[in-house]
């Protein structure tokens, strides 16, 4: 694994979450310190493995069911009703490989990446050394136009300055990626896959044969399972509503967090570690359901001020975070889950308007 990849830097850990000298630099670490020193003493940095360890062995044995009644049902088209909930526990397993490169799970660097390796690389065929790779620069700098890969110039731009250098289709696309947003969104089961194959170049030698051995093994026990199981047609349809399904929800799950939040200016003055999280971020409200659905990832301030805290512990910070937001005069985003989408979809059509 490159060195640039490996557990997301915080904080908490670090003690550190502004590196800047002077007056500044004091403010930026006196107004997360005491929040930084609350959530210590009421024990949410604490690692939650009992809790890790139940919730892994729920998902691999409802993973382990569905795959058995998939075996079962044969070659019918009924088989496509145990996509969706096959797509929901795919996502499921990815919320498990996110946590495991924050060092959520495990304070061992070995362990977590096994972890990481299992879950993304083998059960998923996404390659976890890509997907950190890119996660660490995220966190680093959220929506740094120049630094967060999120906001760089893809399928879909965030500034209206990447929207006018557009040519040719992508100019069309950016034109209408607002209503062409979700739709997408059902692609991105199949790029992670590639994303991940292509990735596999820029590891060292040995990480890359571990990593390209795993992919591998996930794309062969797959197609094996669905052709030797199912009709080839049948098989396809499967494959590809499963990898629509998985892409969409983990798209709504990741969607919510940063989209059409403020964007720091690159020329402008550095930001502190709560600022810098603070104002990038979104926080979904919603009551149990909501928080199972977004893994707990709708407490995203939360997360990004406390990249190792446990998904469990996200809730119980809340109420902490948000005071102490409150107190010092730092806006706290916080909407339903329809108004994030919506907050989002507007940002990206206030984007394309130009080439309207």
């Amino acid at each position: 694994m490159p060195q640039a990849t490996g557990t997301v830097a915080d904080p908490a850990d670090e003690s550190s979450p502004d590196r800047r000298t002077g007056v500044r630099a004091e403010a930026a670490m006196s107004n997360f310190a005491p929040l930084l020193r609350a959530v210590r003493d009421q024990g949410l940095l604490e690692r939650r493995t009992d809790r890790y360890v139940l919730d892994i062995v729920a998902n691999l044995t409802a993973l382990g069911a569905l795959i058995t009644g998939f075996v079962l049902l044969g070659d019918t088209w009924w088989s496509l009703l145990l996509a969706p909930p096959l797509a929901v526990l795919w996502t499921r397993t990815a919320f498990v490989a996110h946590d495991a490169g924050h060092a959520q799970i495990s304070a061992d660097r070995r362990t977590s990446r096994l972890i990481a390796l299992v879950h993304a690389n083998l059960l998923l065929g996404m390659n976890e050394a890509w997907w950190n790779d890119k996660h660490v620069r995220h966190h680093a700098n959220p929506n740094h136009i120049d630094k967060d890969p999120d906001v760089g110039v893809g399928a879909l731009v965030w500034t209206q300055r990447q929207a006018e250098r557009r040519k040719g289709f992508a100019r069309r696309l950016t034109r209408n990626q607002a209503r062409l947003f979700f739709p997408m969104l059902l692609l991105e089961g199949v790029a992670l896959k590639i994303y991940g194959f292509r990735f596999l170049r820029r590891q060292p030698f040995r990480e890359r044969a571990v990593s390209a051995l795993l992919l591998t093994a996930h794309v062969a026990l797959g197609v094996t399972l669905l052709f030797s199981t199912v009709s080839p047609g049948k098989a396809v349809v499967f494959a590809l509503t499963l990898h629509a399904l998985f892409g969409l929800h983990l798209g709504l799950a990741f969607a919510p967090n940063h989209k059409g939040m403020e964007m720091p200016d690159p020329d402008g003055e550095r930001w502190g570690h709560l600022q810098r999280q603070v104002l990038t971020s979104r926080n979904v409200r919603g009551g149990v359901l909501t928080d199972w659905f977004l893994g707990g990832l709708n407490y995203q301030i939360e997360h990004h001020l406390f990249p190792s805290m446990p998904r469990p512990h996200l809730r119980l910070a809340q109420p902490l975070v948000r005071a102490h937001c409150v107190g010092i005069g730092m806006p706290y985003t916080e909407t339903g889950l329809i108004e994030s989408y919506r907050q989002a979809l507007a940002h990206m059509h206030e984007v394309g308007e130009p080439l309207r």
